[in-house]
């Protein structure tokens, strides 16, 4: 499993914030939270997870730029490459005391995903990916789903929370899915939807108005395992829209034409 330069300071970047979250998680009760709006938490680990990661990898590429949740895009003298970062993608989770949560962070060369890793510290499994050198978990290749048949499917998707706008359509979404598969789980953190589906843990994944450092590791991730990656809308672009479909390709067509039906 011959691993680039770049992968290698990615998974040491999130190795490293994950150790830091997961000092937090045990003494969670004690953490300074804020919102950011209804329903959209954050807290001192956030903010000290996405630090470790901008110094460790502006250390070992000071040319690159970056787009982290918390700190904003910041332009580098390299422009076309940049990271994108979720320090804590499922902070809800980790606020509540859930052991669902991950650091993600993602390589972005000329517009394109290149190299991605979600890393789930609770469990200890490192999902990552680079274009053309197929996905990983930890030391185990990943590839998605083999299954063709709706209804031995369980897919994953995200629910609107705190009067969301897009709460219609999931709702119609449901009514169409649930009845035509074996179940739909909402877990609460998308990179980590994605690494399961490249994992084969779940068949597909949907979701609306997610920002691009929720997705961009997971896509790639998903990629390189042989999953079907799409925007929900034909015409549509993934990051720039915060919308996307994906699954294995046995199942992607019925999949996707149950969600797009609407």
């Amino acid at each position: 499993m011959a691993q680039s330069a770049n992968m290698n300071v990615m998974i040491k970047a999130a190795r490293k914030a994950g150790r830091s979250l997961l000092k937090d998680f045990q003494e969670v009760e004690n953490l300074q939270v804020g919102t950011k709006g209804p329903g959209d938490f954050v807290s001192k680990a956030d903010f000290a997870a996405e630090e470790i990661i901008r110094e460790e990898l502006t250390l070992a590429r000071p040319t690159y730029g970056w787009l982290g949740e918390e700190s904003g895009v910041t332009e580098g003298d390299d422009p076309t490459r940049r990271w994108i970062v979720d320090p804590l993608d499922g902070t809800t989770n980790f606020l509540h005391g859930m052991p669902h949560w991950a650091v993600s962070i993602a390589l972005e060369h000329k517009g394109e995903i290149v190299a991605g890793v979600i890393y789930d510290a609770p469990k200890d499994e490192c999902f990552f990916a680079e274009k053309g050198q197929g996905a990983w978990m930890n030391e185990s290749r990943l590839r998605v789903s083999g299954r063709n048949t709706m209804i031995e499917t369980v897919f994953a998707t995200g629910l609107p929370f705190a009067g969301r706008g897009d709460l219609p359509d999931t709702l119609k979404d449901l009514g169409r899915i649930l009845p035509v598969c074996a179940g739909v789980r909402r877990w609460g953190a998308a990179a980590l939807d994605l690494a399961y589906v490249a994992a084969g843990r779940y068949d597909g994944f949907w979701e609306r108005r997610l920002h691009a450092w929720d997705m961009a590791a997971g896509l790639v991730i998903v990629r390189e395992a042989g999953g079907l990656v799409e925007p929900l809308r034909k015409d549509g672009d993934i990051l720039a829209d915060g919308e996307v479909i994906c699954a294995g390709e046995g199942i992607f067509d019925p999949f996707a034409k149950i969600i797009r039906s609407a």
